[in-house]
């Protein structure tokens, strides 16, 4: 049986998490169905016809389809269901908002955020802030599975050649509509796409530090910035900064962690960086233990000093 892939996106181009979750349906069968569900969304249908290991492509164009509200998507993907043997989401915050309502309306269990595909019904996920990995088999005939785009790489963007197939679209629900979105604009990279990023923890002490200290770096890398929840909570970063079990989970190419303890929240959420280097000032500090390249120094002295060799 085919497997259905819910395609995230803005109605104008595909999210990067897209791609990890088609790479993870690929380990699953061979014949991979992508749904795009939104309004004029034409572009995205084909650029997702584009990708690698992806056979066909539903397009559902409708108004009500257009914000992603969560009700109406995940009607949609209830009424394409039958005939999928898997139903995988991106795990991200509008993935994790759909896939639970279309495992209950399913009456199946919805497995969160894998990391490995093992066989067809068997996953490993990981549990406890990521310092174990549970490996879950599931009996359901449809499984609803949500995969953390960290785990697998992502599909090639270009090179396929999946058909393009018109889905019909579900009727508008009465219960809940689109009111507004606040959309917080940036000149650097997304924080979860990002392959550099420079995080700051409590111990910059201010939020006009944060800024001084560490967007000079962040510049000279064309980093993404990220901070710790401490630093959120404290009100140093924005909430969306936030890396951690809590926060955003990522895995850059390079992680700069510049006066962060190390936490098990926050190395939840970055572990699986390719290169991570810490800067702290605490030889004892937790994130010692994860770091490729550690620096014992006070960071109000290491980093502009960094950014000055650089």
């Amino acid at each position: 049986m085919p497997i259905l892939v819910i395609a995230e996106h803005d109605n104008v181009s595909i999210k990067g998490a897209t791609l990890c979750t088609v790479t993870a349906a690929t380990k699953l069968g061979e014949e991979v169905h992508l749904l795009v569900a939104g309004e004029k969304a034409d572009a995205v249908a084909q650029e997702a016809a584009c990708i690698v290991g992806v056979s066909k492509v539903l397009y559902a164009d409708d108004a009500c389809l257009a914000n992603g509200l969560a009700e109406n998507l995940a009607a949609q993907v209830i009424a394409l269901a039958e005939g999928y043997s898997h139903i995988l989401f991106p795990a991200t915050a509008n993935g994790k908002n759909v896939a639970p309502r279309v495992a209950a309306k399913l009456d199946v269990a919805q497995i969160s955020e894998i990391t490995n595909v093992v066989s067809s019904d068997t996953f490993e996920r990981p549990i406890y802030a990521g310092n174990a990995i549970a490996t879950v088999q599931s009996t359901d005939a449809v499984k609803v599975i949500s995969v953390r785009a960290t785990g697998f790489d992502a599909a090639a963007a270009s090179g396929g050649n999946a058909i393009v197939e018109s889905a019909p679209a579900v009727t508008a629900n009465d219960r809940s509509s689109f009111v507004s979105r606040q959309i917080t604009e940036s000149d650097r990279p997304e924080l979860t796409a990002a392959k550099i990023i420079v995080s700051g923890g409590r111990a910059l002490g201010a939020s006009d530090k944060f800024r001084e200290v560490l967007t000079p770096l962040a510049d000279k890398l064309g980093a993404a910035l990220g901070a710790s929840r401490a630093a959120v909570d404290a009100g140093y970063a924005p909430n969306d900064w936030q890396v951690g079990q809590t926060g955003k989970i990522v895995a850059p190419e390079l992680y700069v962690a510049c006066g962060i303890s190390g936490a098990i929240q926050h190395l939840a959420g970055m572990k699986d960086s390719k290169v991570i280097v810490a800067i702290n000032s605490d030889p004892e500090a937790p994130i010692f233990s994860v770091a490729d390249y550690g620096l014992v120094e006070d960071l109000f002295t290491a980093v502009p000093d960094l950014c000055g060799a650089l």
